[in-house]
């Protein structure tokens, strides 16, 4: 399982230049289970090597990087999104289209980032650690996107790699998401990103 990425894990521009359609096609597939709605407003996007990989090809591409100091600078950037084996990282989105709606409700979302939770069976709910990098929520409001990390026991994995069941949920009250179960699907390819650990 690869929990860091380094230049021989990237293509060169021009090979990526051939191989971007077939991979891009891979990854757009490969994401569908990598996502999962809270609510009709926000969603997590779970980051794993191959969603970070292509990130890192797009951004070189874009970009036109091709120094090793350039693909470096990416690499130190993107590979703390990469989980560890113990844990998820995701992407957490505010997604409402309407930008003066929008910006009501982020005045009244204001730390939601840390009400946000997971659930491996019945054992105790994983809460994020949000926001590493920066600080995204100021006084009157909270961002539209936030960074989280969720650590997981060894018993939670253990659970789930017996088969528990993940359940998802928001307890803020302006956005209040009742306990769901994930989709198989998801909960499958999120428990691909764990490792159990001998304890």
């Amino acid at each position: 399982m690869t929990t860091h990425l380094t230049r021989d894990d990237l293509w060169s521009l021009e090979e990526y230049a051939t191989k971007r359609a077939d991979f891009r096609a891979e990854v757009m597939a490969h994401k569908k289970n990598r996502q999962l709605a809270l609510g009709e407003h926000a969603r997590l996007y779970f980051e794993d090597e191959k969603t970070i990989r292509y990130q890192i090809q797009e951004m070189l591409r874009i970009e036109r990087v091709f120094e090793a100091e350039g693909i470096e600078e990416e690499l130190s950037a993107y590979n703390p999104l990469i989980p560890d084996g113990h844990n998820w990282k995701a992407t957490f989105m505010i997604e409402i289209p309407d930008p003066a709606q929008r910006a009501i409700r982020l005045g009244e979302m204001i730390g939601i980032e840390d009400q946000v939770w997971l659930q491996v069976g019945e054992l105790d709910r994983i809460l994020p650690i949000a926001d590493e990098d920066l600080d995204r929520t100021t006084a009157d409001k909270t961002a539209s996107v936030h960074f989280m990390r969720f650590e997981v026991t060894p018993e939670q994995i253990n659970a789930l790699k017996d088969g528990a069941p993940l359940f998802a949920g928001v307890d803020h009250p302006s956005y209040p998401v009742e306990r769901y179960e994930v989709p198989q699907p998801i909960r499958d390819s999120l428990a691909s990103d764990l490792v159990v650990t001998e304890h």
